[in-house]
């Protein structure tokens, strides 16, 4: 199959690869904060992601030692509704 440079890579191994769409959508990213001063409370993040089909993925992303790199950790999404804390207009909406 003729496929354009562009979307060709290669992995580890030297192996050519495609980079394909798995899918598209939207995300949130969440930090945590100490409820009383707004301050962090460590270094981890939740990502949000939501595909085209309205799909909710979340993970934590978890920095270890090497700040280039970080454990991304498969989250158990809650049925729960659920707002988010947004700091620059100082009041709670809705993740989506």
């Amino acid at each position: 199959m003729d496929l354009p440079e562009n979307v060709l890579t290669k992995g580890k191994a030297g192996k050519l690869e495609v980079r394909a769409l798995d899918s598209r959508g939207s995300y949130v990213m969440c930090k945590y904060l100490d409820a009383k001063t707004l301050k962090p409370t460590d270094k981890k993040r939740k990502l949000m992601l939501k595909d085209q089909n309205g799909n909710v993925l979340e993970y934590f992303i978890i920095p270890i030692k090497d700040p280039k790199r970080a454990l991304l950790l498969t989250a158990g999404s809650e049925e729960k509704e659920r707002q988010v804390w947004n700091e620059s207009q100082g009041k709670a909406e809705d993740i989506w």
